[in-house]
């Protein structure tokens, strides 16, 4: 039977995903079977799990995706399952009307759902004593939930990590142990999330650190023997695919597809074939070229330049359907105008401009329901949105009808033109 644990912490910035990438690279170089997941929409996360286990990582959404769908995922094998949680570990979507029901698709909706053991990962750069309430705080919150451990991390010396220890012996929750701040293990951002897994040629030495750090640090052992089992799946309700041969962009301008759809459609038969418009490479025949999300916006310059990329999806239009999601639908627009202002030249196949000169946050989940036929992904799906561009122009007929997480009507989203379709959403799973 599958045994899991829950990496979580009070709040975002603690260090939760440093911490999590170094006890899987540290349990597989002990050669520790371990599998991975990650709480929630994120694409970036997930691939950095996969660098450090040596295994593939699935996203787990309490909010998108049914339990029956969460239990096949999570059970797939009969590994650890190391999850790392995301945002606070109480963080979730809020209920439209009863404030009791708010957290909707946080990471203690998914400890409940798999009764996952939480490890909480405590920042203790800004305190000391102070520790002890504050996870009091989080053990007494919902007795329903299982913190079973707490790490501390960014700890400044030996002495503060005596006086956390004391003070939260008297909170009762084993201290599986303390780690010392480290500039080494900071990782590099940007506008829209962690660099990508992929762009960073340091990536084994980052990993590799972290792991010496937690090794050092904490005690792997009495982790690993808090995980609980759960009932896991080997049956689940497969999304159907879009089309026969689908051609999937992927590069560093297009990695945000979802592995679950993707394998999804494999598992049914499906012939999934890659390109990369970084490289130039004109999409393959196929009955549906998909573009996924990205961040085309650093790349707009050389995508513009790629004529052999963008004529082929202008071939591609003319005789197969061509969906762009988020970064996808912005290249399959007539220009996109970089955070520098610059105008660029995209596919032209959607009457659409978008721009990150002016940047406004477009955050949340999303229901999504399709308003227009034969397009690649009719019905009603439940998706993200998580975008920075603003829309300049978007003519021409919507996609989808949208509600937020609360229910409140967000009005049509995304375009359709003959063959051509997209929108900002990330599908994540039929509704």
């Amino acid at each position: 039977m599958p045994r899991a644990l829950l990496i979580a912490a009070p709040a975002s910035g603690s260090g939760k995903t440093t911490v999590t990438l170094g006890i899987l690279r540290a349990l597989a170089r002990r050669g520790v079977t371990v599998s991975s997941a990650k709480s929630g929409p994120d694409y970036i996360d997930p691939r950095f799990h996969e660098a450090a286990s040596g295994a593939p990582c699935v996203n787990l959404d309490a909010w998108a995706m049914t339990p029956a769908r969460i239990a096949a995922l999570a059970g797939r094998s009969d590994d650890l399952l190391v999850i790392e949680g995301a945002m606070g570990l109480f963080d979730g979507a809020p209920h439209a009307t009863d404030p009791t029901r708010d957290g909707k698709g946080a990471s203690a909706d998914l400890a409940r759902q798999l009764g996952a053991a939480v490890i909480l990962v405590v920042d203790a750069s800004h305190m000391a004593q102070s520790i002890a309430p504050l996870v009091a705080g989080f053990i007494a919150h919902d007795p329903t939930l299982t913190i079973a451990g707490v790490i501390v991390n960014k700890v400044g010396s030996p002495r503060h990590a005596a006086m956390i220890t004391r003070a939260l012996g008297r909170v009762g929750v084993p201290l599986i142990g303390c780690i010392l701040r480290d500039k080494a293990l900071a990782t590099p951002s940007r506008h829209l999330g962690l660099v990508q897994a992929g762009e960073r040629p340091d990536l084994d030495a980052f990993l590799d650190r972290a792991a010496e750090t937690v090794e050092e640090a904490l005690d792997l052992d009495a982790l690993t023997a808090l995980a609980t089992p759960f009932e896991g799946s080997k049956d689940a309700t497969r999304t159907p695919p879009p089309a026969q041969r689908i051609a999937v962009a992927q590069d560093a301008a297009f990695a945000f597809a979802y592995p679950h759809l993707l394998d999804d459609w494999h598992a049914q038969g499906a012939e999934i074939v890659t390109f990369s418009p970084l490289d130039d490479q004109p999409a393959p025949p196929a009955d549906l070229v998909y573009l996924p999300g990205g961040y085309p916006e650093l790349h707009a310059g050389k995508i513009a330049a790629n004529h052999r990329t963008l004529q082929s999806l202008r071939e591609a239009a003319a005789r197969a359907r061509v969906y762009g999601e988020c970064g996808g639908y912005m290249v399959l627009g007539d220009g996109l105008v970089d955070r520098d202002g610059l105008r660029h030249r995209m596919a032209g196949l959607l009457d659409l401009e978008t721009s990150f000169a002016t940047r406004k946050l477009h955050l949340g989940y999303r229901t999504a329901t399709s308003v227009a036929s034969a397009v690649p992904f009719e019905g009603t799906w439940t998706a993200h949105e998580f975008h920075y561009a603003t829309t300049l122009k978007a003519d021409g007929t919507p996609l989808f009808t949208a509600t937020d997480a609360e229910g409140a009507d967000l009005g049509p989203q995304g375009l359709v033109r003959g063959s051509v379709s997209g929108s900002f959403l990330h599908l994540i799973d039929r509704a």
